[in-house]
């Protein structure tokens, strides 16, 4: 790697000893079911006031319901909630009514969703914490925090895609978001998109769900696949938090990097569901359907429950498996969706059960005395019998099924790509960087319209990043593990800024690991494992397949309907139906521009931020 890297990986180490004053090794979780040992109080981390666990009742996010014919209106709003009993209501964001997250929206298949979005943010909830170094932040975000809004998951056309630069500012009017729906039903959410305050944006509230339903999976009871429906389907969003003695969120996790400073992502020690943290639901004794998102900022889980039944994952982001898988636990990293069958019959009247989690933090972040968040929620089993339903034996290629899942397509063409964290003198002394370049680099990748790419994400780091690409669905090929010394060793990493991503064929540690049974479905997220390779297949979409031009050049003005082709005259549709010219002004104080194209990041949300988020475009 060279003197100056290995002296900044010394600075690094030298820097995590001196802040954690003692060598925390790896927590590893104890007897299934069980707690781990408490939190080690060390003076590097934050924690949160003690609370005690299964007092309130999970919450429901409400639903809207979308209509080809009628626009659905998202606004992002400052408000409060009470995230546990003993603590008081406290600043949170949310969309709509809801005092934290948002509503589900319920689209169907075909169905062009039209949502018109607007802010109401007051003064931004972590204010002192926007760190204005980072790409495009300013101080004005402090009072008047800026919003993107993302349909995560929607094949949607690149001005209405939650692009990171195309900014709304709080009271300066309506964003129209066209949605096609022009993909298999699957489980989509929504969340901001902001440049460099998403960790900021959505961790203060700014997330919802967003399920598109078609002919066989119609969220009825009269179901065709014979899913349960109602009552007995659940949103359960996933999070994780620190917070304040005073009960409020904590955006920070050490006292080590100074307030208003970027930081590199944190475990949390309070399992959140939908926005209350450990909750507790009293369920039927039958059969549910819970659609599951791990939206938290930072961690991967294996989640599985404290008496280790077995259930079943029936989907991925992009729709359902060919078959229900059977299995006892599954890993989740941030941003991933997980659609699951599980049967409490077997549960006595008033026995319990817990969804757990027994990944250990990354080395790191154990290091600084960070450890396992081992609870989410408890589950206790009423006296109704429920749903009692078998679990279907398959889900696609039968009568009145969707079609089976193609086997991978052959790629056209192999790209590289790295992942890695390069060093830096500040506190903390890393950025985080796709193919060794921030995100205002111009070498960005240019996938043709039409063609199958398989894309190897060299992660040369020993942690796992979630890869995310907009506007596409990919398929998860295989892991390899990768001799990670040696490969930096024969391909010196250069100073940011350079695109570095060589082969790593010639230095694989072993053979590939195809996808877990239960990520064998379409997905949008990857989990890009520490130290390995990981393969996906993905094709890129022509434009007469999408029904609009993926390439096409659009606004940075939310507020402005307009979009060209490459190459062409800036154009936006007046009232009476003709066209006109539309110029990059200033507007409400910020300067309009144009934008092109899509972005691909890690979904580890602070990674995100700063800077492990690239550009690309769909080229004819």
């Amino acid at each position: 790697m060279g003197q100056r890297m290995n002296r900044r990986r010394f600075l690094w180490g030298a820097a995590s000893a001196a802040a954690s004053g003692v060598l925390v090794g790896r927590v590893g979780a104890g007897p299934a079911g069980a707690d781990p040992a408490p939190p080690i109080k060390l003076p590097t981390i934050f924690h949160s006031p003690e609370m005690v666990k299964y007092v309130d009742e999970m919450s429901v996010p409400s639903t809207i319901t979308s209509s080809p014919t009628q626009p659905i209106e998202i606004v992002a709003r400052t408000t409060s909630t009470r995230f546990h009993r003993d603590q008081p209501r406290v600043p949170t964001m949310a969309y709509n009514d809801e005092p934290y997250l948002g509503p589900t929206v319920e689209a169907h298949v075909g169905e062009q969703t039209t949502v018109h979005y607007r802010s109401e943010l007051a003064e931004h909830i972590f204010a002192a914490d926007l760190d204005t170094s980072l790409h495009g932040v300013t101080e004005r975000y402090r009072g008047q925090p800026v919003t993107s809004m993302h349909l995560h998951g929607g094949v949607t056309p690149p001005e209405f895609d939650g692009n990171p630069e195309r900014l709304m500012l709080p009271h300066h009017g309506t964003a129209v978001f066209e949605f096609p729906n022009r993909q298999e039903a699957g489980h989509l959410w929504y969340h901001d998109h902001a440049m460099a305050i998403t960790r900021a944006n959505v961790y203060a509230g700014l997330a919802g769900m967003y399920f598109l339903r078609d002919g066989h999976d119609t969220g009825t009871s009269g179901n065709p696949l014979g899913l349960p429906a109602g009552e007995h389907e659940i949103p359960l969003i996933l999070q994780e938090k620190i917070f304040r003695v005073d009960g409020h969120q904590s955006l920070r996790s050490t006292p080590v990097v100074p307030q208003g400073m970027w930081e590199g992502g944190a475990v949390g020690d309070r399992g959140l569901v939908n926005g209350k943290v450990w909750p507790t639901m009293t369920v039927d004794r039958g059969l549910y359907r819970f659609r599951l998102i791990n939206a938290a900022s930072f961690s991967v889980w294996n989640l599985f429950f404290s008496n280790r039944m077995p259930f079943w994952v029936i989907g991925n982001e992009g729709g359902l498996l060919n078959a229900p898988v059977r299995t006892r636990s599954f890993a989740a990293a941030p941003a991933e969706r997980f659609d699951l069958l599980v049967d409490f019959s077997s549960l006595a009247p008033g026995e319990t059960v817990e969804l757990c989690n027994d990944l250990a933090p990354p080395f790191q972040a154990a290091m600084l005395g960070e450890v396992v968040m081992s609870r989410f929620c408890r589950f206790v089993a009423g006296a109704d019998r429920g749903d009692r339903r078998p679990v279907p034996t398959t889900l696609r290629g039968g009568r009145g099924q969707p079609a089976r899942i193609p086997p991978i397509a052959t790629p056209q063409r192999v790209r590289h790509v790295s992942v890695s964290q390069p060093y830096e003198l500040r506190v903390p002394p890393a950025i985080m960087s796709l193919n060794n370049l921030r995100y205002a680099d111009p070498q960005i990748e240019k996938p043709r319209a039409g063609t199958t790419e398989r894309w190897d994400i060299i992660n040369i780091t020993p942690d796992p990043h979630p890869i995310h690409l907009h506007l596409v669905m990919f398929r998860i090929l295989g892991r390899r593990p990768l001799r990670t010394v040696a490969y930096q060793a024969a391909n010196p990493q250069p100073p940011i800024g350079t695109r570095w991503a060589p082969d790593p064929s010639a230095f694989y540690a072993g053979p590939m690991r195809g996808p877990a049974a239960w990520e064998a479905g379409s997905k949008d997220t990857v989990h890009a494992v520490g130290g390995h390779v990981t393969s996906i297949v993905v094709r890129f979409p022509t434009a007469d397949e999408l029904g609009f031009d993926p390439d096409a050049i659009f606004s940075s003005d939310p507020t402005q309907s307009w979009t060209r082709p490459s190459g062409g005259h800036a154009v936006a549709p007046s009232a009476s139906g003709q066209h006109r010219h539309a110029a990059a002004t200033p507007v409400h104080g910020m300067v309009t521009k144009d934008l092109q194209g899509y972005v691909w990041h890690c979904h580890i949300l602070d990674h995100e931020d700063h800077d492990m988020m690239l550009r690309y475009r769909v080229v004819s």
